[in-house]
């Protein structure tokens, strides 16, 4: 049979097919703790910056012994012990039947599907008090779900900072979301008004610095309508009675 037969070029293309998967999946298993790790640490950068704690010259170890990580069950606003918070995935127990509930369509006004029974909560102590506490929050924007952190200040009603780590909206629309000057517009912005309503709402346009409620408001993403009502339907979810608004009305004065 000769070398270029029919035979022998799909042997020589099976033959390569099967090396190439076999460094590929060597490559993806050997890697896959590296990868993991390398989340853990970019998870931890997001919150070090979103917190205030950042500091180029101080390693992120050090920063985060600032950070004490607990988690919360949503539903009574008190803290959990059922999972050791280290290995706690947000994200996949929203994804597992039997730690999460199904939001009905009136209650999932962030396009999440379902939310998971416990959060991970981030707070900042100093001198051994919280000064500062970083919720995480998501939900669907236009084209994709937006992951993202909130940092409020010790009232837990005033914000501190916001920050967007994941999402799929349009570059230059949606993905100003992004933009660190309307990031930091967010920075003593109020979440709640005087009833303990959760109030804090992207706007059509720019906000009216003489208007009363302009310290609800947030100048809105131009062009990008859906990613602004996605952005304002996420934090009236998060920020109220299926969200945070429990623990965060526990965790007030001091009881954190």
């Amino acid at each position: 049979m000769t070398k270029d037969s029919p035979f022998n070029i799909l042997l020589t293309a099976f033959a390569l097919c099967i090396v190439c998967s076999v460094l590929v999946s060597t490559a993806a298993i050997g890697l896959k703790q590296k990868q993991i790790d390398n989340q853990v640490l970019d998870q931890k950068i997001k919150i070090l910056k979103v917190s205030g704690l950042w500091q180029d010259e101080l390693a992120i170890d050090q920063m985060f012994e600032s950070v004490e990580t607990r988690l919360v069950d949503l539903a009574s606003g008190e803290y959990s012990n059922l999972f050791a918070v280290d290995e706690y995935d947000q994200n996949k127990a929203s994804n597992d039947l039997a730690q999460s509930i199904e939001l009905s369509r009136q209650e999932d006004i962030a396009g999440i599907g379902r939310r998971a029974n416990l959060a991970k909560v981030y707070l900042v102590r100093r001198e051994g008090e919280v000064v500062r506490i970083v919720l995480p929050i998501h939900g669907y924007g236009l084209w994709s779900t937006l992951y993202g952190y909130v940092t409020l200040e010790r009232d837990m009603n005033t914000v501190y900072a916001i920050t967007f780590y994941d999402h799929k909206e349009t570059p230059g629309l949606g993905g100003e979301v992004d933009n660190q000057k309307w990031q930091a517009s967010w920075r003593g912005k109020q979440i709640y008004d005087e009833q303990g309503q959760p109030r804090i709402a992207l706007i059509k346009g720019s906000v009216d610095r003489s208007n009363a409620m302009q310290k609800y408001q947030i100048d809105g993403l131009s062009g990008a309508t859906l990613t602004s009502q996605g952005v304002s339907n996420m934090f009236t979810f998060w920020m109220g009675q299926q969200g945070y608004k429990k623990y965060l009305e526990n965790t007030r004065g001091d009881k954190a």
